[in-house]
């Protein structure tokens, strides 16, 4: 039965950390795989998911099913965090379900999707997450493109995904980044969100909201402004939402899918799909992330220890890219790299072609994914100038 199968390639993310694993080279850096990483190198867990976990644990009777939805207390909780004040006026007509991590999140969005046997097509961002295009399109969905980020010029392109969203036909999806856009960190200020939100409400379009980075950007409040214009206006959205990188529960693969309908009945109907998918799949979710996600968020001293720790998380991105734009700016005086500076989150491309980034891969040791996506959080006070040095002479 398996002898016929080819060796496929790796990942093109994941195959960045397997090939600089196997690099010797002492003073290798990867900036390729998308993890939050402190002054040492290290994925921290923040000291309020570490408490609140010891909580949990001692707190534990049973290990019994938490059924298809997953963890209750979980889906309210992180639903709250991402829709704040519209909470109370939204809670109704919406639908959430812990899944099995933000990509668990995506690929259930679009199975419901699937549900509806409208088969809509969905629209994505020019560049966009390498993994979002598979985990969607293996659904059976069909997928389009909309222009969003001119790499070569560091330069969102504005007006050209409005004049694609106003040529999309209504009744399709349109995939938007909610915060610390992945690959290129150019997020949509609040004035653009609005235009955004007005023609996907005028065009009758489903926005498909990824919250993956909730608080890495400016803080927990304004990385969620755009959704929430949006979610204001449109009687129907999804909103796959990641604690991966904001609680550093990486390996544990805590998400939720939240789906927000025209009415309660369809809420209602939409939770059932959630569930049926979701036990068809892989039937139940693990437990123990989103119970410590839970406990941080309700409980008052480790949410505000949580908030601090994770502020300082995005203070010390902003600090690296400044780091990092200010040794560049010292080796290539007549660049412009204040895109380097304004970006958000972890992420940034270097809009650079595929014989540099060999150059810079096989010379420098310096790693990325085929894109040029650069991690922020992979540049430190040690080696910021051999990355500066090495990445410097390519830029143009």
């Amino acid at each position: 039965m398996f002898a016929d199968l080819e060796k496929l390639a790796p990942d093109p993310i994941l195959g960045v950390t397997i090939a600089f694993r196997a690099d010797p080279t002492p003073n290798k850096v990867d900036l390729g795989v998308g993890v939050y990483r402190d002054a040492r190198g290290q994925t921290p867990i923040p000291a309020a998911v570490r408490e609140a976990e010891g909580a949990v644990l001692s707190g534990q009777t049973s290990k019994t099913y938490v059924g298809p939805l997953g963890n209750a207390e979980f889906n309210q909780r992180i639903a709250e965090l991402a829709l704040g004040p519209l909470m109370a006026r939204l809670r109704e007509r919406l639908a959430t379900i812990q899944t099995v991590g933000g990509c668990g999140a995506l690929r259930l969005g679009a199975e419901i999707l699937k549900a509806t046997r409208k088969d809509p097509v969905v629209h994505v961002s020019t560049p966009t997450w390498a993994n979002h295009e598979p985990l969607l399109g293996s659904s059976g969905l069909a997928l389009q493109r909309y222009p969003y980020y001119d790499a070569a010029a560091h330069r969102l392109e504005l007006e050209r995904m409005l004049d694609a969203l106003r040529s999309i036909p209504p009744g399709n999806v349109v995939l938007l980044h909610g915060c610390c856009h992945n690959p290129t960190g150019a997020d949509l200020a609040p004035a653009e969100w609005e235009q955004v939100a007005e023609l996907l409400q005028r065009r009758s379009l489903t926005p498909f909201v990824d919250l993956a980075y909730q608080g890495l950007g400016d803080d927990l409040e304004r990385d969620a402004a755009g959704l929430r214009i949006i979610a204001a206006r449109v009687p129907e959205m999804l909103l796959a939402i990641s604690c991966s990188k904001n609680f550093g529960l990486y390996r544990e693969r805590v998400g939720a899918l939240t789906v927000l309908a025209e009415s309660p009945a369809a809420a209602a109907a939409v939770s059932s799909h959630q569930a049926r998918i979701a036990r068809r799949i892989y039937s139940m979710p693990p437990d123990h992330g989103a119970a410590i996600a839970a406990h941080v968020l309700g409980d008052t001293k480790l949410r505000q220890a949580w908030e601090i720790e994770l502020a300082g998380m995005s203070a010390r991105i902003a600090a690296l890219r400044n780091l990092l734009a200010d040794g560049l700016t010292q080796r290539r005086p007549e660049l412009d790299v204040s895109w380097l500076r304004e970006q958000k989150g972890m992420f940034s491309l270097l809009g650079i072609d595929a014989a540099r980034l060999e150059t810079l891969r096989e010379r420098h040791h310096v790693y990325t994914p085929p894109d040029s996506r650069i991690n922020v959080a992979g540049v430190s006070q040690a080696n910021v100038d051999y990355v500066a040095d090495s990445i410097a002479p390519l830029l143009s």
